[in-house]
């Protein structure tokens, strides 16, 4: 279902994230951080528009295991992962459509 985001953490991110047959974005963020509340209404809107693409979040305080094995310095870090890998690496806050063009090789045409 498109729409809204779902938490991931360090316990469930390779069921729901590296093992999904289709691409996911990961946002990492954390609560303090402006920028990342700044990008948040761009990713629910991107999540709402298509389905080709699962768009989670994990907060990176509550589940610092991660952000370290992928080696996230600064936040927001934005990575697609696709079949297990991270395929694309945004970093920092950006508008929605600069966000889309980066995504633009992994999804299809917006929904109607």
């Amino acid at each position: 279902m498109a729409g809204a985001l779902k938490n991931v953490t360090d316990a469930d991110f390779e069921e729901v994230v590296l093992k999904s047959d289709k691409p996911v974005l990961v946002d990492f963020w954390a609560a303090w951080c402006g920028p990342c509340r700044q990008i948040a209404p761009s990713l629910e809107a991107i999540a709402q528009e298509q389905d080709d693409v699962e768009i989670v979040k994990l907060n990176i305080d509550e589940n610092p295991g991660t952000a370290a094995k992928y080696g996230v310095m600064s936040i927001p870090t934005l990575n697609v992962y696709q079949g297990g890998e991270v395929v694309k690496t945004i970093v920092g806050a950006k508008p929605k459509a600069a966000i889309l063009r980066d995504l633009d090789p992994f999804i299809g045409a917006p929904k109607a």
